[in-house]
């Protein structure tokens, strides 16, 4: 895998993933698979807590890493400069919001954030996003896996914005 990950033509604009700061390489993974399936953007907030060639990142992802349309920017600012380019929402997951993802209005071009696995997201982060938004859990438990997080929220976001691939035929017949 090389150092540079580019979207080489644009996808369609729907909702996609951001990473800040990712720690394990193996949800990391998991999140490009999944946003190669889904026909989304993954963008990689560097600095990561791995290299872009770890085995395990190689191992979550399979051979779906070189069909992910995934964008690495050096730090935040890099990544605020271009979002801000494109005229994107910044969507951030946090244990720390108050409104739930299920009564949110998603839009085609949100990117739905996640913080790092060991410490979330930093205040400046917080900051700069346009709605901060939490799984609803049991209170006795802290948090849910990064790469289960992004994948409920990111089906929310394509579902209520048709974002989906179609479907083309029925696998059964």
């Amino acid at each position: 895998m090389n150092d540079k990950l580019v979207i080489e033509q644009p996808l369609p604009r729907k909702p996609c993933l951001a990473l800040f700061q990712p720690d394990i390489a193996g949800n990391t993974g998991t999140l490009m698979r999944l946003s190669a399936c889904l026909g989304t953007e993954l963008h990689i907030i560097e600095p990561a807590g791995f290299r872009l060639d770890d085995t395990g990142l190689k191992r979550a992802g399979m051979d779906y890493i070189s069909l992910a349309a995934t964008t690495r920017h050096l730090d935040f600012a890099t990544f605020e400069k271009w979002r801000m380019v494109n005229k994107r929402r910044l969507i951030l997951l946090t244990t720390k919001a108050r409104q739930s993802y299920v009564n949110f209005s998603f839009q085609p071009g949100d990117i739905l954030m996640l913080g790092r696995e060991s410490a979330g997201s930093p205040q400046y982060v917080a900051d700069n996003a346009d709605a901060r938004l939490l799984i609803p859990m049991q209170q006795a438990t802290r948090s849910i896996n990064q790469a289960v997080s992004g994948a409920m929220v990111l089906a929310e976001a394509l579902r209520q914005t048709a974002g989906f691939p179609d479907i083309e035929q029925d696998a059964w017949n």
